[in-house]
């Protein structure tokens, strides 16, 4: 998208967030698996500004560092420039604090950095809308089941907006209104640097109100508009850990949809918990109680049974999860079974074909096309290739108390049951492997390695037949 050289987005970050009750500054609390933060900024980044700012306040250091980090991964280009207020005093001082900013600009989008909701086509809606009516300041609005608290928005007999009037001042007929003010507004840059500088501090805390720059506007005889978003949840801010957890319901819902739209089937949909930056393919089965996070990608036909859990991974098509797998930071390629409760850590390969199955433990290793590793196993640090046969209750001691070292497996080897292989070491193509064996030294190829005592039998004397 060409960048808008005359649009300035700027998101109000800067407050306490203490009904949250934590130590973690609010913009960086996660909602379906991002921070919220990163949601506005996304929104913002898909008007193709020419510059975004956040305002920071509490926490700023922490918040500017999570933002920097993230901004490559939430898709932001635009050139971000953090503004810090150093005193908190209301929004209207917020958006005074970036003057320097906003004055190279001849639009400013404001928004608050506790939206998570709120959606790139509505602002887009909402840019257009303002150019279209010529607006020398244009807010956004919501129609909401319950208005207590909201400042409302009242408008003349001609339906234009007229004032916002905070809940403190509303008389009775102005409480029954339930279009309420969002707290997010496209001025005109010029008009709103000219209204900033007659604000004044009100309230008990000597606060600057953004609102009351709405008012200064009108007195210089400049419209002053309101743009209805259609779906009142997209205006709701996260203030508590109640709001998050019902933000992050709603978030979850949107994307259970969106996945459904493109091909895939939900059982039970409002079971499930993947996260936005989720990709799954066409056909794809997925069952209750699965979480899917992270930066996963699912390709198409995959059937994936309830209790699953991924996350960071790459699953290619026609893959089966069986109930209770785990799978954390690791790549399955096509038409692979796991499960019922296989566990991959990460770096772990799954190459065509291959199965990990009840119970069996796999990290940092590479299972090769068509190997199996079914039952009761440990398979840590390990190359395997392809046409492996693991037996039930085989582990590779990787670990030496000080270092891991690596076990080498090479095509078509046959693995019995009970055999531990003492690494580092390499067993070679087409050997077997006898039950029971603790493996230390190489294995050559076609060669059968057994490492075991030999049973004997001796006759218990102490005990008598009628024992």
């Amino acid at each position: 998208m060409v960048a808008k050289k005359n649009l300035c987005v700027l998101i109000l970050a800067a407050g306490k967030g203490t009904r949250m009750k934590s130590s973690l500054p609010k913009p960086l609390h996660a909602v379906c698996g991002a921070p919220i933060i990163s949601y506005i900024l996304k929104a913002a980044q898909a008007l193709g500004p020419a510059a975004i700012g956040v305002v920071v306040g509490h926490e700023s250091a922490q918040v500017i560092e999570a933002v920097k980090a993230g901004l490559a991964s939430w898709g932001v280009t635009a050139p971000v420039v953090f503004i810090e207020q150093k005193e908190l005093t209301g929004s209207g001082s917020a958006v005074k604090a970036a003057l320097p900013l906003l004055q190279k600009f001849e639009q400013v989008l404001i928004l608050n950095g506790d939206t998570p909701l709120l959606s790139a086509q509505t602002l887009q809606q909402m840019m257009d809308d303002f150019s279209a009516k010529r607006s020398a300041a244009t807010v956004l609005s919501v129609s909401v089941p319950n208005p207590y608290g909201y400042g409302r928005i009242v408008r003349n007999t001609q339906g234009d907006f007229e004032s916002i009037v905070e809940e403190v001042d509303a008389d009775a007929e102005i409480k029954k209104i339930t279009e309420i003010n969002s707290g997010m507004y496209v001025f005109n840059s010029k008009l709103l640097q000219a209204a900033l500088s007659q604000l004044l501090p009100q309230g008990p805390k000597n606060e600057y109100y953004l609102t009351d720059t709405l008012y200064f506007i009108k007195q210089m005889n400049e419209p002053v508009c309101v743009f209805t978003a259609p779906d009142f949840t997209e205006a709701l801010g996260v203030n508590s850990k109640a709001q998050l957890a019902e933000a992050d319901q709603i978030l979850r819902a949107r994307v259970a949809v969106r996945l459904m739209e493109e091909g895939v089937t939900l059982i039970n949909p409002q079971d499930v918990y993947i996260d936005d930056t989720v990709k799954i393919g066409a056909d794809t089965i997925i069952y209750p109680g699965t979480y899917i996070l992270g930066k996963t990608v699912i390709g198409k036909n995959c059937h994936i049974e309830g209790g699953v859990y991924i996350k960071d991974s790459t699953i290619a098509d026609n893959v089966t999860l069986k109930m209770g797998t785990y799978v954390e930071e690791s790549t399955i390629e096509e038409t692979c079974q796991l499960g019922p409760y296989a566990h991959l850590r990460p770096q772990s390969v799954l190459k065509k074909g291959a199965k990990v199955g009840n119970f069996s433990e796999v990290k940092k290793s590479v299972i090769g096309e068509g190997s199996k590793v079914n039952h009761l196993s440990y398979i840590g640090d390990t190359q395997m290739g392809a046409g492996v046969n693991v037996g039930a209750g085989t582990i590779t001691c990787n670990y030496d108390g000080k270092k891991k070292h690596q076990t080498i497996i090479e095509d078509h080897v046959f693995v019995g049951s009970n055999v531990n292989f003492v690494a580092p070491v390499t067993v070679r193509q087409y050997a077997k492997i006898g039950a029971g064996s603790t493996i230390t030294k190489e294995v050559p190829a076609r060669s059968l390695g057994i490492a075991r005592s030999r049973q004997v039998v001796l006759e218990n004397k102490g005990v008598k037949e009628n024992d």
